[in-house]
């Protein structure tokens, strides 16, 4: 079942460096990559830009490539925008973002989170192969996990519980 992905437009252009040229440049460029990675998962994208001090009295809502945008009104920010349609879509939704005051409101709605730099990693096909253990250094047999003391039960070589639920939903993407 395809989710509705929120995304929130200069977080992630900010993540992924594409702010300190020409804006309206790196948006188009945004918005392409997205229609590919929508055309690929076919998932509903919705990203939202700030559009306050652009004068527009009332938000503006776009359709371009399959990809969704929304500019927000005068008076308000690209953040306020995402809490309310995180409100609206619930756990039928995920937001990428590293702001954390949306991060803290869509969790609240039982949204998934995905961190933008997270979200450029897969959006520019950066991540790690599938099956392989991240951030495990193969020359010392560390794998970046603290050493369980003899009063922890269960299988020391395996993840958090809530670990693996992110992992496995995490793979939707």
């Amino acid at each position: 079942m395809p989710i509705h992905l929120i995304i929130d437009g200069y977080n992630l252009l900010g993540r992924i460096g594409s702010l300190s040229g020409r804006v309206e440049l790196a948006r188009e460029t945004l918005l392409h990559d997205l229609a590919a990675y929508r055309h690929q998962k076919n998932h509903v994208i919705t990203v939202v830009f700030d559009g306050w001090q652009q004068e527009r009295p009332t938000e503006q809502r776009e359709h371009r490539a399959g990809v969704h945008v929304i500019y927000s009104k005068r008076g308000e920010r690209a953040d306020q925008v995402i809490q309310r349609l995180a409100r609206e879509y619930g756990v039928d939704c995920a937001v990428v973002s590293s702001d954390h005051e949306i991060i803290n409101a869509a969790r609240a709605h039982g949204a998934f989170v995905m961190g933008a730099q997270e979200f450029s990693e897969k959006l520019l096909g950066l991540s790690s192969a599938p099956g392989t253990i991240p951030y495990k250094e193969l020359d010392t047999g560390d794998d970046g996990r603290s050493p369980r003391g003899p009063e922890k039960k269960g299988n020391p070589r395996k993840l958090p519980k809530s670990q693996r639920q992110r992992d496995r939903r995490l793979r939707r993407f």
